[in-house]
């Protein structure tokens, strides 16, 4: 059954469901992310609804990444960018919404574990549409190692790899701080906060091992 009411009332204010067009939901999500997926799995959006958002999500991730390893990428990050980046970014199109749905199953597991309340469904929803709301940040990402790129020879400080590598990763923060807000409002846990610890751990043990890859020649 799809919500009908006017007004949709949110933890941080009252959004007006009138508000259809995807930019206006997205920047929704960014002040109230926990209302905004509430209103979501209220509307009961079929799968290809959800696909649709994954694959929007899977375009900005793909523009962002070429942006930052192949298109413009910062001469300090360049040697920990493999030769075949191109390659990786095509094979990372192709796996990330498969790698999603498995990615909501294993959450919606773990939650279960810990008395989660909701169904693989409604993890689905949250995550699918925190993947969405949080890639333009990752673009924002892009855009800021394209102009580190372009004025490093008149700011030799972007040179520095302690300057250059972090735009690289600064769109993981929010896209693990939605999701984990998606996850407990989907769950109905009263805390996301947890559920934000856990999420950060996991993405910087991810990160470890890939550049404890890199180091050892794995790629």
């Amino acid at each position: 059954m799809t919500m009908q009411p006017e007004a949709f009332q949110g933890y941080n204010g009252t959004f007006s469901t009138k508000r259809v067009k995807m930019i206006e939901r997205i920047y929704d999500a960014w002040i109230d992310m926990r209302s905004s997926s509430r209103r979501l799995i209220a509307e009961n959006p079929n799968e290809g609804r959800l696909v649709f958002l994954i694959l929007l999500s899977d375009l900005i991730f793909f523009l962002s990444w070429s942006l930052k390893t192949v298109v413009s990428p910062i001469s300090s990050a360049a040697d920990y960018i493999p030769a075949e980046i191109g390659l990786f970014l095509v094979g990372a199109l192709m796996v990330r919404t498969p790698f999603m749905y498995l990615f909501s199953l294993v959450v919606f597991g773990i939650a279960k574990l810990f008395r989660g309340q909701g169904t693989w469904y409604e993890t689905r929803v949250c995550v699918f549409w925190a993947a969405l709301v949080s890639a333009p940040f990752s673009f924002i990402a892009a855009l800021v190692t394209v102009g580190m790129n372009g004025l490093e020879d008149y700011v030799p400080v972007f040179q520095q790899e302690w300057i250059s590598l972090p735009p690289y990763w600064l769109g993981l923060i929010p896209f693990v701080w939605l999701i984990s807000e998606g996850i407990s409002e989907s769950h109905k846990f009263k805390n996301s906060s947890p559920v934000f610890i856990v999420m950060t751990l996991l993405s910087l043990i991810c990160l470890i091992g890939v550049f404890y890859m890199k180091a050892n020649g794995a790629f």
